[in-house]
């Protein structure tokens, strides 16, 4: 089966091509580094310190240090920007109790890319990982060469996990989820996936739904470690950039957020808002940057008041909406807010990430498509963190009561706090199970 998907893998070479033009429309950065996607590194890109790793022991029973080339290697793949900044904590756990070792970051998407470039600088090798072909998988693997491979929630590509066997790769899936509507897709070529999944040296999933649709697949050694975005913490400059942002909107005006809004969304939002009366502050936050001058021209139609957060001013009373047309301030965001919606919620995206904004206190409303973040949205919940909604109307008509209930808004904020708190400790178990993994 994994020759057939191979061969349809090779049919489908130009629609791939043509995706990345169309992309690329819309956001230049798709026609950059394209080489890498097909296995093609810069002679320059492999890290540059020599150092010593350790290999088995000899005759005599002392270790045997082999010098490489270029320093070892642990390589990550994060997709895209929730991928990416759920790395934060491992990534700063592996610098420290493994300083010998380069961290390789790969991606998929450019913002996922930028967004590592933002967390990380030139502390990590970053890259985008090759599309599924074998020969590409081959390249890539002979020209990093990664003592040990990392994939963050639900990426398993057949041809990437066999040809890490081949090469004595161990492959992990870590921070693994799997909603059902994905398991579905999965089990449809199930002797493909049963065999991917069989390869892996380990997976940790985030709930015990997950690792059951995982074994229901054919994994095994599947344990459970919760979910590396509630180990997140809020940068302290993001904090105070919140609080100068905050001066920006009016510390008296009630501020609603509508955080990573997805395509088809703002107009719902927008429809909603403009039938009630309460002198509410809305702020978008489009998921994509791309979109950032779409949404401008949408308000701009409506004839409403807005205003872009790079003007980087206040915020006059006569502006209605604020469009944040900025990348990586998300946290800022959610403190600079009395009250945020989760976008990708409203239609069915699955949701984005709903544990930020409690992190920082922050109360939540959220539609109800939210199977990416099932588990956290129904603790959430429970918890009194956050409150769902099941259209754009209802969701202003829920936020005018909260934003008039100083005392339901603190209280929300004290249980979004506590919530986060009481999951923590993923991150510990993630390096637990990769130790295990680790060659020596």
């Amino acid at each position: 089966m994994r020759v057939l998907y191979t061969f349809l893998l090779w049919l489908l070479l130009p629609v791939v091509l043509l995706r990345l033009g169309l992309r690329s429309r819309r956001q230049p950065e798709y026609l950059q580094h394209i080489g890498e996607r097909f296995g093609f590194y810069p002679a320059g890109s492999l890290p540059e310190k020599p150092s010593l790793h350790s290999s088995p022991v000899n005759e005599g029973g002392d270790k045997c240090e082999k010098p490489f080339l270029s320093a070892p290697v642990i390589w990550l793949h994060a997709v895209s920007v929730g991928e990416t900044r759920a790395t934060v904590n491992l990534i700063a756990k592996l610098r420290e109790s493994y300083p010998e070792y380069r961290i390789l970051l790969t991606h998929t998407t450019p913002t996922g890319r930028a967004t590592s470039e933002q967390l990380y600088g030139d502390e990590v090798l970053r890259f985008y990982l090759p599309y599924d072909y074998p020969f590409a998988v081959r390249r890539f693997l002979h020209h990093f060469k990664p003592c040990l491979g990392i994939l963050m929630e639900t990426e398993i590509w057949f041809n990437l996990i066999h040809e890490s066997h081949k090469a004595r790769v161990p492959m992990l899936l870590l921070n693994a989820r799997l909603s059902k509507k994905s398991a579905k897709g999965y089990a449809r070529v199930a002797g493909l996936t049963r065999n991917a999944l069989q390869k892996l040296t380990a997976i940790a999933a985030q709930t015990q739904d997950d690792a059951a649709r995982l074994m229901q697949l054919g994994a095994q050694k599947v344990s459970v470690m919760g979910n590396l975005k509630y180990d997140i913490v809020p940068a302290q400059a993001l904090l105070a950039r919140g609080v100068a942002l905050r001066e920006q909107f009016g510390i008296e005006r009630k501020v609603f957020l509508a955080a990573s809004t997805r395509e088809g969304e703002e107009a719902l939002l927008l429809d909603a808002f403009e039938k009630t009366r309460q002198d509410i502050l809305l702020v978008i936050v489009p998921r994509h940057p791309q979109r950032f001058d779409e949404v401008a021209l949408m308000l701009g139609k409506r004839g409403l008041h807005y205003q872009r957060k790079s003007e980087n001013c206040d915020v006059p009373t006569e502006i209605q909406v604020v469009l944040g047309d900025s990348m990586g301030e998300m946290f800022a965001y959610y403190a600079a807010c009395d009250l945020a919606f989760i976008g990708g919620s409203l239609l069915p995206f699955g949701a984005q990430n709903l544990i930020e904004a409690c992190s920082v206190g922050t109360p939540v409303l959220i539609g109800p498509h939210t199977y990416n973040f099932a588990e956290a949205t129904r603790l959430a919940i429970k918890a009194g963190a956050a409150v769902r909604v099941s259209n754009a109307d209802e969701l202003f008509e829920v936020a005018n009561q909260l934003l008039n209930d100083v005392d339901t808004l603190a209280t929300m904020r004290q249980s979004g706090l506590q919530f986060v708190a009481a999951h923590r400790g993923a991150t510990d178990k993630a390096l637990a199970v990769l130790k295990l993994c680790l060659p020596v």
